[in-house]
């Protein structure tokens, strides 16, 4: 599990010129924090880890504490320790070298369990269910990004990016287009080529509907810890490289007015303990096991809403006819609901794919939110109601939480996540993110002047 020093030993042989050692870690947020130490302190950290204030796991995303839970100022700060683990040491391309990084777990300093609040242990309890049901999840997550211009307009909002072969900004999107890639051919297959230089499986690369904005693609996983890992890895490996080749990008989910906005959408099927998928129409039941495991979603969508969008931002992706989910319903090969069925040619692939989630929701909290609906409704046998044949986008289903507060109040209200997320651990989600909303508030808009003054 942890890092071992064989892998420590070949690692520094194969790459003599690093020097410098960034541990990350994942916070609530899903940003990635942690410290920078020298290459010849990693031996330490293999044996005991590396201190980090444990509560920076549970600040807001500019950093913040509110003292969630109690944990930051009330119980003195204390740190935990930064276990690094066994598979992850890579080197960092956009770095010359000279460094290299390696994801960490939390761990309590003087026991040495697992933080109990960290996110990729809230993935973890929640995985560890599906073996009461003999069940395995096999999933991938798909990011979409934009690459913006390095310079900001007066009032910070992002400028479109130029494109390297022409030098003539974006102005809209070419969907599918293999001349937009080709134009952005150096940027991509630097992030292809850095991710690749990572451990980071990512497969397809697609031109997106906004003005310079991409989709990322990664192989699926039987650990959908593993395959979170990818996700929050992936994020830092794309903005570095891109600003890297002189770029910015951003997984902001709307960071354009009337352009399409930025999602995770992910990918699941489940495996028996033969090792066959249980969507797959071979099996007699599978059309209502995968019934089961949509309507599970369906229930639970208004709870997790608050994960799956966690900022103001995110809910200007919810607007009917932009391909982003207004309503709980599902289809095949239908981009316009909630859970969509992607078109396969090999039944053993039968998948649902959740479409909700904005580009900056942290990818294991998304991924333990669609778990534990998954688990909920098979458990239960619920029924998904009919399959969505038309445009399901076309009017808001009125019982979403479509607003950051509307969706905090579905959390505090949620009757199916905290058996599985936990309650305590919800709470401090609630605390962080509201406290969050509240800071933003706080500050006059141009807006509130030009309307109210």
């Amino acid at each position: 599990m942890y890092l071992t020093e064989d892998e420590l030993t070949a690692f520094v042989q194969a790459n003599p010129s690093v020097t410098y050692l960034d541990a990350i870690v994942i916070d609530l947020c899903g940003n990635a924090i942690g410290k920078r130490l020298p290459i010849s302190q990693a031996a330490s950290m293999i044996a005991g880890g590396t201190p980090i204030c444990a509560a920076m796991q549970l600040v807001d995303v500019m950093g913040n504490t509110a003292d969630p839970g109690g944990h930051g100022f009330s119980d003195g700060d204390p740190d935990g320790m930064a276990r690094p683990l066994s598979g992850t040491l890579a080197p960092v391309p956009w770095s010359d070298g000279q460094r290299a990084q390696v994801l960490c777990q939390m761990t309590d300093a003087t026991s040495a369990t697992p933080v109990w609040y960290e996110p990729r242990r809230i993935l973890a309890t929640v995985v560890e269910r599906f073996a009461e049901l003999k069940l395995r999840p096999v999933l991938a997550l798909e990011l979409e990004f934009y690459l913006i211009d390095r310079d900001r307009n007066g009032d910070d909002s992002p400028r479109p990016c130029a494109s390297p072969a022409t030098g003539r900004r974006e102005r809209q999107g070419q969907v599918l287009s293999l001349a937009k890639l080709d134009e952005f051919d150096s940027v991509i297959r630097a992030m292809q080529d850095a991710a690749h230089a990572q451990g980071l499986p990512v497969t397809t690369v697609i031109s997106e509907y906004g003005a310079g904005q991409f989709e990322i693609n990664l192989e699926h996983q039987t650990d959908p810890v593993s395959a979170a890992d990818h996700a929050a890895l992936l994020r830092r490996c794309v903005q570095a490289t891109a600003r890297a080749m002189g770029y910015d990008a951003t997984f902001m989910s709307k960071p354009f007015a009337g352009q399409s906005g930025n999602g995770l959408h992910l990918h699941l099927s489940l495996l028996d303990e033969g090792g066959q998928n249980i969507f797959d129409p071979v099996h007699s039941d599978a059309e209502a096991k995968l019934g089961h495991a949509v309507a599970g979603l369906q229930a639970t969508l208004h709870e997790a809403m608050a994960i799956f969008a966690p900022s103001l931002n995110v809910y200007r992706r919810f607007r009917p006819d932009e391909f982003t989910p207004v309503t709980r319903d599902w289809g095949e090969n239908n981009r316009s609901v909630a859970v969509r069925l992607p078109p396969v040619t090999n039944g053993a692939a039968r998948r649902l794919e959740h479409r909700v989630s904005g580009a900056e929701a942290n990818p294991y909290l998304v991924t333990a939110a669609v778990l534990a609906g998954v688990h909920h409704g098979l458990t239960l046998g619920l029924d998904p109601g009919e399959k969505h044949t038309g445009n399901a986008g076309s009017e808001v289903d009125a019982g979403l939480p479509l607003t950051l507060w509307d969706a905090l109040t579905a959390l505090a209200e949620a009757q199916v996540l905290p058996d599985y997320l936990g309650a305590e651990y919800l709470q401090i989600y609630r605390d962080v993110k509201h406290a969050e909303f509240t800071e933003f508030m706080e500050e006059i808009s141009g807006r509130e002047y030009r309307w109210y003054l």
